[in-house]
């Protein structure tokens, strides 16, 4: 008989989880998210990708040639199809490669071209936009420009002030000449 051992202490109960029957999937990846984070130091089992199914290549030497002679013996004919079956999957095989080929170089050939049309719509929008940023600049140069004529007339027209005075006085005295002249006239203003 065994010796007996010193009793082991009871373990913690866990306790029983509800079923819960996923409605959606969100609900299914929420569940599962859950259930990984209740022990964050598990380590998680990520999937490897599996490798596309391919079917086996031609043999290079064929031992069993079977020819359309005499001789050939009934069960021969299943050896035939099977042969046969496998050369068309070979065949579909290398189609639907050659199609996914062809879709993925029009798909990068699409890629491309839209690269192109976005990077023209952005430069054709760029040209714009420095059209505008010049035309408001030229905007304020000639403001700043009209600003700095506006100034200098004054401080020139300080120098000839007596020159304008004594042309004011002249044109003053022919109006006073020309009394029969209208004070205002009708459709100006």
């Amino acid at each position: 008989m065994a010796a007996p051992s010193a009793p082991r202490p009871p373990r913690p109960r866990k306790e029983p989880q509800p079923l819960v029957i996923p409605r959606s999937a969100a609900e299914e990846q929420r569940l599962r998210l859950e259930r990984l984070m209740r022990n964050p130091e598990k380590t998680v089992p990520i999937p490897e990708k599996l490798n596309e199914w391919a079917p086996r290549p031609p043999p290079e030497f064929v031992r069993d040639v079977m020819g359309s002679s005499a001789g050939a013996g009934s069960g021969e004919f299943h050896v035939y199809r099977h042969l046969r079956r496998r050369e068309y999957q070979r065949q579909d095989f290398m189609d639907a490669m050659a199609e996914k080929q062809r879709l993925d170089e029009e798909f990068q050939k699409k890629l491309e071209r839209n690269k192109m049309v976005a990077e023209e719509q952005t430069a054709k929008r760029r040209r714009k936009r420095q059209k505008l940023k010049e035309k408001k600049l030229q905007a304020k140069k000639n403001k700043l420009e009209q600003k700095k004529q506006e100034k200098e007339p004054d401080q020139s027209q300080e120098r000839g002030s007596s020159e304008d005075d004594e042309e004011d006085s002249k044109e003053e005295e022919e109006k006073e000449d020309d009394a029969e002249e209208p004070s205002f006239v009708m459709g100006r203003g």
